[in-house]
């Protein structure tokens, strides 16, 4: 069967302190960006649902859902991806699994044609995504704009200490970047050689474009086999965490009025 031109697509992002959704349309891309953190797994599905609602749409014309996998806040990361899996199950449609810092990497060019051009100029130009992890530790990724290709990962996302971004950036290997660490740890980031972003952030419309990428590609998966991307060891979560994430993983989201 072939798949629709013009797929309605689902997509939200839990990872950051906010939470990012959007839904691709045949007229366009709708985006939204509600309160996050403490409150994701309170705040996204009534989200997603009144998105739906405002396109018009019915669930059962949802195509597929999309999640930020990661990597980002633990319990975030769970929520999406427990939100993503029950909503697919319920509609009985796939699950795109996308990169979190990948989307802050759309970002950024979305909102600077001149970045965007730079990196569609010089494709071997390197885009660092640096996402503050809290701890005194970002996520660490890189990426390259390939004009046929689109996004390509040429370092998967990994976690730095300060020290070692400090001495990546004063080497000179990281000298493009974009995300949230830019802002939380300037220090470590003085000296940067490109461009720089430190607003990007996963947003919808980011999200979309990954989506309907993944979703060209063919790049679906069954709900079942949805998974985060955590790349810091979770040794230990605190009281609220651990209620979050059970609360996440337990309840049943309903999908047109079947729960």
């Amino acid at each position: 069967m072939s798949l629709p031109v013009a797929p309605r697509l689902l997509v939200l992002d839990t990872a950051t302190e906010t939470v990012h959704l959007a839904l691709t349309t045949p007229g366009g891309v709708l985006a939204r960006a509600v309160e996050g953190g403490a409150r994701s797994s309170v705040t996204t599905l009534p989200a997603l649902q009144a998105l739906v609602a405002d396109a018009g749409l019915a669930w059962s014309e949802i195509d597929a859902v999309g999640f930020g996998r990661g990597p980002g806040a633990f319990t975030g990361l769970r929520t999406a991806c427990a939100v993503a899996q029950g909503l697919a199950l319920g509609l009985g449609k796939p699950v795109l699994a996308l990169d979190t810092l990948m989307a802050v990497a759309e970002s950024a060019c979305q909102a600077s044609a001149a970045l965007a051009r730079t990196l569609a100029k010089a494709p071997d130009t390197l885009l660092w995504v640096l996402q503050d992890a809290r701890m005194s530790e970002v996520y660490a990724a890189a990426y390259r704009l390939d004009p046929a290709q689109g996004w390509v990962q040429a370092s998967a996302p990994v976690l730095w200490p300060l020290d070692h971004l400090r001495a990546q950036v004063q080497t000179g290997a990281v000298r493009c970047a974009a995300g949230s660490a830019l802002a939380a740890y300037p220090d470590a980031v003085a000296g940067l050689a490109g461009a720089s972003d430190a607003q990007a952030q996963p947003r919808g419309d980011a999200l979309a474009a990954l989506a309907l990428a993944a979703w060209s590609r063919g790049d679906t998966l069954d709900a079942a086999l949805a998974l985060p991307l955590y790349v810091r060891d979770k040794v230990a979560q605190t009281t609220q965490e651990r209620r979050e994430a059970a609360s996440a993983l337990a309840a049943p989201v309903a999908v047109g009025g079947v729960a």
